[in-house]
């Protein structure tokens, strides 16, 4: 590939802030409910359920950590996460969705592809379901907004330009 092709144009990476409160959160969630079955008495099968929820929220806690330490990055070519994980190639986005009533990520927007593509999710970072993916969550709006609106010139110029 050329050097152009993979000149990042834009970045979203979490904001530090919104990245510890919420790794907080989730931890302190974790702890709470672990400690709520051990400190209390209830029956077996709530115990076991209360002490799996209290661990399921400190390991979405890590991964959200881990995810969040990357950051999604916007070439010419494609929309990838930092450590090579491409999400999506520009020329498989059909359209994306930036409103108010979209189902997507917290200060983010949504990519619908015309090719599926492995479950993934990276927490507070981006999701990809099938021909759909959620970029935002833990981000600023403002990174998303650039980021979105340079995918937006991009599929307009294809539009024009349907070589």
């Amino acid at each position: 590939m050329s050097d152009t092709a993979q000149e990042i144009l834009a970045t979203v990476a979490a904001s530090p802030g919104r990245r510890v409160l919420g790794m907080v959160s989730l931890a302190g969630l974790g702890l709470l409910v672990i400690w709520l079955a051990l400190s209390e008495q209830p029956a077996f099968l709530w115990r076991l359920f209360l002490l799996g929820l209290g661990a399921g929220a400190i390991w979405i806690a890590d991964l959200m950590r881990r995810a969040t330490a990357s950051r999604i990055e916007l070439t010419e070519t494609e929309l990838r996460d930092a450590d090579g994980t491409v999400i999506a190639r520009i020329e498989d986005i059909e359209a994306m969705d930036r409103g108010f009533f979209a189902f997507k990520p917290s200060n983010g927007f949504l990519i619908r592809t015309r090719v599926g593509a492995p479950r993934a999710w990276r927490p507070g970072l981006w999701w990809r379901l099938g021909r759909r993916i959620g970029v935002g969550g833990m981000t600023p709006a403002s990174q998303s907004k650039v980021m979105s609106e340079i995918i937006a010139v991009m599929l307009a110029k294809r539009e024009m330009n349907p070589d």
